[in-house]
């Protein structure tokens, strides 16, 4: 089981998740101090208690010990002036003085003598590792590595940072085998019995850190890097579910925003149901983009992959490694080359091989996105994902909800919708911790201009998600700018017109005319 809300750095070869969490409010001091409250009862803020009054010494003024850093079992050690080093937080944000967990930090110095200060990274997720992508992407953010300290970090539960780990790969390759748009009852049984033992095994390797992962948590966690790192503003770069960790931090902390740039934003209007909805028409959006770049009709060819996948339900197709390309599969391996435009033709190539019996290139595709390498063994992103997304995550749709939209998701996608329909409700199936948001609370008043950039082919975070966080930051809050481009994210992609903007923004705090528009 797994969600398509991810983001790829573009010289990295491992593939972040994202998924949608929710936020809280809570006031712009260090502590939490003064409490702003939303109007809109959907969009719910934190349930539980929150820190108040200054926070202690022990946590803010911690000294760093910065070393080379260390190979990890997913990525080597990076090489050059990268070092890393871990700062304490406190496991329970609502005890600041109580136990604490470590967080892993990576960061290479600014080359400038004119330096601003640190620029923290978030590359999406939940549940993606700043310590392994962080170098990755230094090439392609090397201009604003002359005035700034590039800085990232492993979220709590994410990597280095506690990470969780919920099943092993033989029962991670074992669940493959569940179909994820289920039409029969056993099918169906099978469906919800696999996402209660997934939920099982999170709260077992977890254990009391499965309830103090969420988004909120985490935007704590930030305000006291930027404090430990010595900067009076936070300075931040929000990438897909990255744009909705920074609006929750602008909401607690409206006070402390410098310069934010969210790219590939995330709707923060929408719940579980309504984000599905969204992903099912960014996706086919993206879908048709790539079926006209092949000059196919997009509805004629959208049936036809969409006939493969029904193809596929009953009779899986072998591929060279032995293993059996099935219907779940197929469309993760489809999902995967919509992300960059780039990756375009393998899709072309993988659907050609699939027509003639041959699924061994999709196959290969959807081993990419689920980290899964040569040997069988799985990355955890999305184990890390679904334990921030489900404390996140308030509602829990059931199967017979489910079934009764189902219908609507497929008109709005007959390639993706099914299995994005189905996911809503089990997702979060059986979880020990109970949700703590509808929707996330960002509404930042009083915080200076934070630029969102949105690309009007973006499969996973559709571009009308900026415009509707900039009416959720607040008036005077929230600079859209857009780009009509492909692929998810729009930084680095190849617009110049995008990467001066931004670059601008960040490097010399030139704030664009809202509303600009790069072709």
């Amino acid at each position: 089981m797994w969600r398509f809300l991810r983001w790829t750095a573009a010289a990295a070869a491992a593939l972040l998740v994202a998924g949608c969490g929710g936020g809280s409010s809570g006031g712009d001091g260090a502590g939490g101090g003064s409490e702003g409250k939303s109007t809109d009862t959907a969009r719910a803020s934190a349930s539980g208690p929150k820190p108040s009054g200054d926070l202690p010494a022990s946590l803010t003024s911690q000294h760093l010990d910065w070393r080379r850093c260390k190979a990890t079992a997913d990525s080597p050690a990076p090489d050059g002036d990268w070092r890393c080093a871990t700062l304490n937080v406190p496991l329970d944000w609502s005890k600041p003085e109580g136990a604490t967990i470590g967080l892993a930090l990576i960061r290479a110095q600014a080359t400038g003598g004119d330096r601003i200060g640190s620029l923290l990274f978030n590359f999406g997720g939940p549940g993606g590792s700043g310590v392994s992508s962080m170098p990755y992407y230094a090439a392609t953010v090397s201009s604003l590595r002359e005035r700034y300290d590039l800085v990232s970090w492993d979220p709590r539960g994410v990597g280095a940072s506690e990470g969780i780990r919920c099943r092993a790969d033989p029962e991670t390759e074992a669940a493959e085998d569940v179909d994820a748009t289920p039409d029969t009852p056993p099918e169906e049984k099978a469906y919800f019995r696999d996402a209660a033992d997934f939920a099982e095994g999170c709260r077992k390797a977890a254990g009391r850190l499965l309830g103090h992962v969420s988004t909120t948590d985490t935007a704590r966690d930030m305000d006291v890097m930027r404090q430990v790192l010595g900067d009076t503003r936070m300075h931040y770069f929000g990438i897909s579910y990255g744009t909705e960790l920074g609006g929750v931090y602008a909401h607690l902390f409206p006070k402390r925003v410098g310069r934010l740039i969210l790219d590939a934003v995330v709707d923060p209007t929408a719940d579980t149901v309504g984000h599905a909805e969204n992903q099912a028409r960014g996706f086919q959006r993206a879908l048709d983009d790539y079926l006209k770049s092949t000059g196919q009709d997009p509805e004629r060819g959208s049936r036809e992959i969409a006939d493969l996948l029904d193809r596929l339900d009953t009779e899986p197709l072998p591929t060279s490694s032995g293993r059996k390309l099935t219907q779940t599969l197929a469309v993760t391996g489809i999902v995967l080359p919509l992300y960059r435009e780039t990756r375009w033709p393998e899709l072309t190539a993988a659907l050609q091989a699939a027509r003639k019996g041959d699924g061994s290139r999709l196959l290969r595709l959807a081993d990419d996105y689920n980290e899964r390498d040569s040997s069988g063994r799985y990355g955890t992103t999305s184990h890390s994902q679904r334990a921030i997304s489900c404390l996140d995550d308030r509602q829990r749709p059931t199967g017979a909800e489910t079934e009764r939209r189902l219908a609507g998701f497929e008109r709005i996608s007959p390639v993706f919708g099914a299995f994005l329909a189905w996911d809503t409700a089990g997702w979060c199936h059986g979880w020990p911790v109970s949700g703590q948001f509808d929707t996330p609370e960002v509404s930042a008043p009083g915080a200076a201009p934070i630029l969102l950039v949105g690309n009007t082919g973006d499969p996973a975070t559709p571009y009308e998600g900026a415009r509707r966080m900039a009416g959720e930051l607040g008036r005077g809050v929230g600079v859209e700018l857009t780009w009509k481009g492909e692929g998810h994210g729009a930084y680095g992609s190849g617009s110049d017109c995008v990467d001066s903007a931004v670059d601008a923004y960040l490097l010399e705090g030139t704030v664009p005319k809202d509303g600009t528009v790069c072709s």
